[in-house]
């Protein structure tokens, strides 16, 4: 069951991080903690969207604007790395409040709750009207990375940021998309230094077929996605992203998933 699950979630989730940096992570997490620990959890997800990142630099790195990527994407290495350091400290706490509702126990732990509600939050900021036209002057690029960054490194939301702060870059769709795929790559490899410590876990290791799997099917997810980049509106998958979003949040903060 969990590979199917999670297996779908990577495809899925994948397809559509490319359009609008929403989903792989904030998906994969939950669909990985139904099975195990949060803290094994947090690394599956890291190590699945590393690789599914390096595939996609691989589809549409060459179209990234350098000058862009050095001025968003250095800063926010630097708080990506202090976002996964606190994402850490927050998985080893215990539940803050347990229930029991139609006979069944309910947990609600500080690392889900604190996703669920960055969740909720960004996924309003997709659905919201006056939201979705959010964005910055080209010289507030390198505060957008740290943004990006930290909450990158926390929770995997680096996509709403990066979207307002690049949006007025005067970037083609191609080079918008390209960009940040390089800048995400960035931030991955500053976060996934941090989870260093988990990726040796019993889990980690006694599973590897199934990371292998899930990054098998983000990397269909990231062709068919690619595929489809001239034939769907970014306000279409804004629309999908963020309910989908709201809809996983409300699960992680009442401690469903």
């Amino acid at each position: 069951m969990e590979y199917i699950l999670i297996c779908f979630a990577a495809m899925a989730a994948s397809g559509l991080t490319l359009f609008s940096g929403f989903g792989l992570g904030t998906l994969l997490l939950p669909a990985f903690a139904i099975f195990f620990p949060v803290q094994a959890a947090v690394a599956m997800t890291a190590v699945v969207h590393l690789a599914n990142n390096v595939f996609k630099l691989g589809l549409m790195g060459s179209k990234a604007n350098l000058r862009t990527v050095m001025a968003f994407g250095l800063p926010a290495v630097f708080t990506s790395f202090a976002g996964a350091l606190l994402l850490i400290r927050l998985a080893d706490m215990p539940p803050i409040i347990a229930y029991t509702m139609f006979e069944k126990e309910f947990s609600v732990y500080p690392i889900k709750l604190v996703i669920g509600l960055l969740m909720a939050g960004f996924a309003l900021l997709e659905l919201m009207t006056p939201m979705k036209k959010l964005s910055f002057n080209p010289r507030y690029l390198p505060l957008g990375g740290l943004l990006s960054g930290f909450f990158g490194g926390l929770s995997g939301h680096q996509g709403a940021f990066r979207s307002a702060f690049l949006i007025k870059s005067g970037l083609s769709k191609e080079a918008f998309v390209g960009t940040g795929v390089v800048i995400a790559v960035m931030v991955d490899v500053s976060r996934i230094t941090a989870y260093s410590g988990l990726l040796w876990s019993p889990e980690i290791r006694e599973n590897m077929n199934l990371i292998i799997f899930a990054t098998l099917a983000a990397f269909i997810g990231a062709v068919l996605g690619r595929m489809m980049l001239k034939k769907i509106t970014l306000r279409s998958v804004q629309v999908i992203v963020g309910s989908l979003l709201f809809f996983i949040a409300m699960g992680l903060v009442s401690g469903a998933l």
